[in-house]
């Protein structure tokens, strides 16, 4: 039987070398190797990602709270709606009591949102949508994060313009305006989960 090189013999050198630039020619490029656009982030990526992923915990609360409650009947009445509404809001209330203006909207992602809003309502379309938005809108109203929204007091509707530039909501969360102030709504408690002030523009 013929004997096996040693590692010192010239073939077995030979092949350790081929197999050695066999191994560079595939080997994954590094970020230094990589294209420019390849190498290109999206800025705002992160800060969405970050408010998506806080969003998405706090949803996960509103879920586990309002599994609790009783379920209403198709046919309950609005003033059962009413009751379930308000005893949904003092769960979230009370488990969110240390709750602080930028918890949710934190100051990467308020950068990104008045950012945006601003390309939109200083677009061609900007003063309509500001007209339409005030239409149902009031002048002044001090909000506080974790109050349930005041009584009687109309909040303004989004135009979809407006919604498709901002990082979609699940469907228990909602967007609006509330004078100027950019708000985060958790509309089955009808609790204000958070807000930005000054986003819409004055004029």
């Amino acid at each position: 039987m013929p004997s096996t090189p040693s590692r010192h013999h010239p073939l077995w050198s030979a092949a350790a070398v081929a197999i050695a630039l066999i191994s560079v020619g595939h080997r994954a490029p590094t970020a230094q190797s990589a294209s420019p656009a390849a190498q290109a982030v999206n800025p705002d990526a992160a800060a969405i990602a970050g408010f998506t992923e806080r969003v998405n915990q706090y949803t996960a609360l509103h879920q586990k709270l309002e599994d609790t409650l009783p379920k209403l009947s198709k046919q309950a009445t609005p003033q059962q709606i009413d009751q379930n509404e308000r005893a949904f809001g003092a769960l979230l209330q009370s488990a969110r009591k240390t709750a602080q203006r930028g918890d949710l909207f934190t100051p990467e992602i308020t950068v990104v949102i008045k950012r945006l809003m601003a390309e939109v309502f200083g677009g061609p379309e900007g003063q309509k949508l500001r007209s339409s938005v005030m239409d149902e809108n009031v002048k002044e109203l001090p909000l506080r994060v974790n109050q349930r929204f005041p009584e009687g007091i109309p909040m303004a509707t989004m135009p979809p313009a407006i919604l498709k530039a901002l990082p979609a909501l699940p469907e228990q969360m909602q967007y609006r305006f509330v004078a100027s102030q950019f708000v985060l709504l958790d509309p089955h408690a009808n609790v204000v989960a958070d807000f930005i002030p000054g986003v819409l523009p004055v004029k």
